[in-house]
């Protein structure tokens, strides 16, 4: 445990690991409230959700003179932390002797564990584009107007859900593990373990279409083309058999489409992780020009 807590301890790894209760804190007080709220839904008390005045104060002088004492208190933990704890700084950059890990900053590990389980483009590019679009989508695909203005759970489980999914078991997982977990040369290390630079993983990835016996790039081509093809053809499949579902009709064949899209493309991560380190299966369609 030694090492994990010189983990802990280092400057740049202070802020996740403030993080993590933070956000186990707020998360227990949203869902305490939501619970509260879904009480007064069942029991007919919904007025008291939208009553005139209730929990709203005036701008000036109470949330003004609230924003100002926060903003005090906020300079203070910065100077105290910027005092105690010096700057993770190393020295000039040498070309001949880099760090092992190499590891972006901790609010980038996200990312950088991604690497480990797609291509550069697919894991750089194209999830974060597809994470940027999905969140500006939310408000066009989700009009549904329950849950506006107050904590709910019942009204709200499928866009609930699918958020505590994704942040919480897949981001944060994710900045978890290469924070914590990822030693020298990539490699898992376990909290108790000590890091050490000369471990040697011996581990042969192999191509989802090497499984069956598939060698022709041509076939492997259209082996994993008809993979891919019939995983996201499964959300269409899911759409005609539940089309008459009053959440289907509400939303309408366009928005459901983006929705089951986006919601496909989540899965895929701890899906290709999954495959990773059950199989070694490095990639699932590998083509000329991209490999997923």
């Amino acid at each position: 445990m030694e090492n994990l807590w010189l983990i802990i301890g280092k400057a740049d790894n202070v802020p996740i690991v403030m993080m993590i209760p933070l956000f186990a804190y707020y998360s227990w007080l949203a869902f305490k409230q939501a619970t509260a709220n879904d009480r007064l839904i069942a029991d007919g008390k919904y007025s008291e959700l939208q009553e005139e005045g209730k929990d709203r104060i005036f701008t000036w002088p109470l949330l003004t003179r609230n924003e100002f004492l926060c903003a005090i208190l906020i300079m203070v933990i910065l100077t105290v932390w910027s005092v105690a704890l010096d700057a993770p700084l190393e020295q000039p950059a040498n070309p001949a002797k880099t760090p092992n890990p190499s590891k972006a900053p901790w609010y980038f590990l996200g990312l950088q564990e991604m690497l480990v389980y797609f291509d550069p483009w697919l894991a750089g590019v194209v999830f974060p584009t597809l994470i940027i679009v999905g969140l500006m989508a939310i408000p066009y695909i989700d009009k549904n107007p329950k849950g506006n203005g107050y904590y709910t759970w019942q009204q709200r489980k499928f866009a609930i859900s699918t958020f505590v999914f994704g942040f919480f078991a897949l981001w944060l997982m994710m900045t978890f593990v290469g924070t914590f977990l990822r030693g020298p040369g990539w490699n898992f290390f376990m909290p108790w373990d000590r890091w050490d630079p000369h471990k040697v993983v011996a581990m042969t990835n192999v191509d989802l279409h090497q499984f069956f016996g598939i060698r022709s790039s041509l076939a492997a081509f259209f082996f994993g083309g008809f993979v891919v093809t019939a995983y996201f053809s499964l959300g269409a499949l899911f759409y005609y058999w539940k089309r008459n579902a009053e959440f289907f009709k509400k939303m309408g064949p366009v928005r459901c489409g983006i929705l089951i899209f986006l919601f496909l493309s989540m899965i895929s991560l701890p899906i290709k992780m999954i495959l990773r380190w059950t199989f070694n299966v490095k990639y699932i369609w590998v083509t000329p020009w991209f490999n997923i």
